[in-house]
Order: structure tokens, then C-alpha cells, then sequence
């Protein structure tokens, strides 16, 4: 009956526990205790589990020893300046990055050890708990007997009826024992999917394979933040996503001779470490060579405050324990916040946490809203300006609703269909994949859907979300960590929320009381 999908178990048995308290007569609760018997077991071998696990911890001590302690005392000493590769960089920068990458190696083998240990606890404990609450439902089960014929059942005697609650109660225990075991299964399996997926996401220099690239330039691209290098922020703060590694890697490979040529060339000239970056996620981003060069030209020689300030629209802020400030923060330019409307008084939400999720992942398309037609401006003024026009295109592209005689007033709202046509065409060229829309109807929806947004958030692809209650919101969803979600509001904000909070209706913590429940989801694919 049931397959192995945890989360399908776990709601399957939360219906067969409904249908043991709701059954009337024998024949409905025969059925109901039947339908408990049917779904399989927690999958799963701990013993097997753990032995990988123990692998990984000794990954992480050989890592350690052998790599980082070697790698972080050559870092503190002083080196040459000049560095042969891609570009000029100092020796120093280049080891402090290979001192970097060394610590989050033996970091990330430490996490995948403990990921491991916890799903093979949690395996561990369903199956022990499963097994008890299992043979309360066959005890059940035969006390019930055989099924009653059609005339059997026009009349129970009082024993009978007494024996058939008598093995309910039992039937009940047994089946909130198995659901109990299959939250903790699936409780488990989430955890560990999350926390793998996204330390997989986090060896990042390996996703950059182009032909032609050395190993330090491939080091100093994937480590390359948009916050100072001493920041403890730097590690939420890379510039280029694993989307964009992989992406970059394939449009260099794709390239002619002519264009990869040109590209070097515009590689080669850049001032920073930071440029450099930009201009991969530019062309991870899709955009043609003509577009590249022109960007090229605008973003040369510019300090690393001004490519942050123009080029990345959210940036992750930590507290002094070097974690992310859960608190709610401003996103703006200037003076101006990242607003549907400029001022937060239309009703384009969908269309502006679009284009704002859009400029996240492509700086070529954000330095047109912020830096204007030159890229060079740096007035909060006219950004606000180019701002709500380009909302404005998006929401009539999405045939958006207006208030007004003739739908000429302020807009008012966007339906799923437009929706669904305006995440497609404005996030799948900048990031490659197709949006597909999923209604999300119940808790089981949402908490089966959050590896799949956790794993695209951390490959560097925003997920956009609906939220309703008194009305509907546009969302979306652009990183996470542990079971933190970071969601950008359109109200030029960011903020982060509980996995428990998406999935059990507590969204109005991302924007207000109003819309407390996520309805709607785009995923890539």
C-alpha cells in the first residue's frame, strides 16, 4: 500500500489513526486497523549509517592534520606578491583562500559525521518504536476477528460492542505508536537531506570545471565574497552561487575560440578578485557577450563597497558569533528600499519580489536598475524610478490587475497564472531552470516540498512563494541554514523563519498577521 517515502508514511498513518477513531461499525474499523498494517516499515540500516559516519570522522581528523594545520600556518607567514594565474593576486590572498577552503573541508566532514549519526539515531529509534505499535494492531486485529455478514451487523450485542471498543483503544495506541515512529523517521531523513544537500552545495570550487582554468583560479572564484575578507559574514556571503559555478563552467566550455578569447581577456583586465566574479556570474547568468562587454567596461576598477552596493541587492548580516541576524532587515539602495511600488503602497508584490529575485542572481540586470542606462549612477532617487517601471513591466506581463477607470490606477494583484508565467520567464534564464508552480494544501504539502527548496536555495536558485490568510503575498525564499529559512519580502526586507513556521502556518512572521499560511510554491527544475 505505502511506499517508502517518509513523509508519504507519516501522513498515511496520521489518516489511519483519523479512520481508527472514526470507524462506526467492525467492518470499518477491520478496514482501518488494515490500512495502519499496510504501510511499511522504517527503512534503514543504523549499523550501516553509522559505519559512514565514522568514515567522515576520519575524513574531517586526516583533513585536519594532514591539510588545514599545514595550510593555516603557511597563510600567517609572510609571502612573495606576485601570483601567476588568471589574474595578478597576492600569494597571500591566494593561500588565506586555500587556508579557507581547508577549514571549511574539515568543518564540512564534521557536519556530514554528525548528519549521519543523527539519521542513524533517528532510524534507530523509529524502528524500535514501530515495532511495538505494530503488534498492538495485530492484537487488535484479532480480536476483532472475521468481518461481519450483512445481517450481523443490523444488530450488535452488548459484549460485542464492549470487545470492538475494547480493540479500538488498543488499535489507537498502536497506530499513534507507529505514527509517532514515522515523524521521527521522517523528522530524520529531512534533517539529514537538508544538512547533506547543502554541505554538498557548499564544495564549491569543484562545481567550476571549465576547461582552461587553473586550480587557483578555480579557488579564488569560488571563494570570492562581496563582504571584506576578514568578515565573519563571508561564507553567506559568496558572490558566486553553485548555480553559477556550474553555469560559468559550461558557457566558457560552449564558447567559440573568439568569444573565450574575448572573455579571458576581460578576466584578465579586472582590478579585483571581486570584478572577476562578477563578471562569471554575469555570464553564469546567460546574458550574450555583447551585454558582457558592456558590462565589463562598467563595473572596471571599482571598489569592492561599490560592486556590492550596486550588483547584490541582499546581503547577509551576522551577529558576533559570526551567525546570521535572524532579525528583519532593510534591503535597499541608498536610501531607497527594494519596494513594490517605490513606496510599498501598490499591490504588485508578485511582480516586484520577481524582479528583486531576479537581480539577485544577475548582476548584469541589477546594475541596469541601480547604476541606470551608463551603469555609473549612484542616486537612490533615479534607482527608484527605473525600479517601478521595470515592476511595472512585470506585472503587465503577467496581466496583472489595476485599480481605476479602465485598469489604469495602481496595481492591485496578479493571479497564479501570471503568477507562474512571470517566475518562468524572468528566473529561468538567469539561473537555467524551469519554475513550476506546486499548491501547497496542508502541513504534509509543505513539509514535503522543503527539501526540495532548501536543496535549490542552497545551489544559489530563489524559490518564490505565495502566502494567504486575509488575501494573498508574494514571497521568496533565497537561502537557508540549519532549519532557518531567509525569505526576501517585497516591502524591501529580509528575514528568516522556523521550518515549523512554514510548515505549520506562522509565515505572518515574514511579513504581518495577514498572511500566516504558504499556499503556493515555484520550484526549479
Amino acid at each position: 500500500m505505502a511506499g517508502e517515502d517518509t513523509t508519504t508514511r507519516r501522513a498515511q498513518l496520521a489518516d489511519a489513526v483519523n479512520a481508527i477513531d472514526g470507524a462506526g461499525s467492525k467492518n470499518d474499523l477491520i478496514a482501518a486497523i488494515d490500512k495502519a498494517l499496510a504501510v511499511a516499515e522504517p527503512k534503514g540500516d543504523p549499523d550501516a549509517i553509522e559505519s559512514a559516519a565514522v568514515a567522515y570522522k576520519r575524513a574531517a581528523n586526516q583533513c585536519g592534520f594532514e591539510v588545514e594545520e599545514p595550510v593555516g600556518q603557511v597563510a600567517t607567514t609572510d609571502l612573495p606578491q606576485a601570483w601567476e594565474g588568471m589574474a595578478s593576486v597576492t600569494a597571500q590572498q591566494v593561500v588565506a583562500a586555500a587556508a579557507r577552503a581547508a577549514e571549511q573541508m574539515t568543518e564540512a566532514f564534521g557536519k556530514g559525521m554528525k548528519a549521519l549519526l543523527n539519521l542513524a539515531d533517528g532510524v534507530r529509534a523509529a524502528q524500535r518504536a514501530d515495532d511495538p505499535g505494530r503488534a498492538e494492531l495485530s492484537r487488535a486485529r484479532s480480536m476483532l476477528g472475521g468481518e461481519d455478514g450483512f445481517f450481523d451487523g443490523m444488530v450488535e450485542k452488548d459484549a460485542e460492542e464492549e470487545e470492538k471498543e475494547r480493540a479500538r483503544e488498543i488499535a489507537r495506541a498502536g497506530a499513534k505508536a507507529r505514527h509517532a515512529a514515522a515523524v521521527c523517521a521522517d523528522d530524520a531523513a529531512r534533517a539529514a537531506a537538508r544538512d547533506l544537500n547543502k554541505l554538498a552545495a557548499e564544495a564549491r570550487a569543484g562545481h567550476l570545471d571549465a576547461k582552461g582554468l587553473s586550480p587557483v583560479d578555480k579557488l579564488m572564484l569560488a571563494d570570492t565574497a562581496m563582504v571584506d575578507e576578514t568578515s565573519t559574514a563571508r561564507e553567506y556571503n559568496e558572490i558566486l552561487s553553485t548555480n553559477d559555478l556550474e553555469r560559468s563552467s559550461e558557457r566558457l566550455d560552449s564558447m567559440s575560440p573568439a568569444d573565450r578569447a574575448e572573455f579571458q581577456r576581460m578576466l584578465d583586465a579586472a582590478g579585483s578578485p571581486e570584478e572577476r566574479a562578477y563578471l562569471m556570474k554575469g555570464l553564469a547568468a546567460g546574458n550574450d557577450m555583447e551585454s558582457m562587454r558592456d558590462f565589463s567596461q562598467k563595473i572596471a576598477g571599482k571598489d569592492e563597497a561599490w560592486l556590492a552596493r550596486h550588483l547584490t541587492p541582499v546581503v547577509t548580516e551576522v551577529d558576533a558569533n559570526g551567525n546570521p541576524v535572524t532579525d528583519t532587515r532593510e534591503n535597499k539602495f541608498h536610501n531607497q528600499p527594494w519596494i513594490q511600488g517605490g513606496d510599498g503602497n501598490e499591490g504588485s508584490c508578485v511582480a516586484s519580489s520577481t524582479v528583486n529575485a531576479r537581480a539577485m542572481v544577475d548582476p548584469v540586470y541589477a546594475l541596469g536598475l541601480t547604476g541606470g542606462p551608463d551603469g555609473q549612477e549612484d542616486s537612490g532617487e533615479a534607482f527608484r524610478e527605473r525600479l517601478v517601471d521595470e515592476q511595472h513591466r512585470v506585472h503587465e506581463d503577467g496581466d496583472g490587475e489595476n485599480s481605476g477607470f479602465f485598469g489604469r490606477g495602481p496595481a492591485t494583484g496578479m493571479d497564479d497564472e501570471g503568477w507562474s508565467e512571470v517566475a518562468d520567464n524572468e528566473l529561468n534564464s538567469p539561473t537555467g531552470a524551469d519554475y513550476e508552480r506546486q499548491d501547497l494544501n496542508s502541513a504534509d504539502d509543505r513539509r514535503g516540498v522543503l527539501p526540495e527548496i532548501e536543496r535549490s536555495v542552497a545551489e544559489g536558485k530563489p524559490v518564490p512563494i505565495k502566502t494567504t490568510g486575509d488575501g494573498g503575498h508574494a514571497l521568496v525564499i533565497v537561502g537557508h541554514e540549519g532549519d532557518m529559512l531567509q525569505v526576501h519580502n517585497p516591502w524591501g526586507e529580509t528575514t528568516w523563519v522556523s521550518e515549523d513556521d512554514f510548515v505549520n502556518g506562522n509565515m505572518q512572521k515574514a511579513s504581518d498577521e495577514r498572511f500566516p499560511d504558504a499556499t503556493g510554491v515555484h520550484l526549479p527544475k
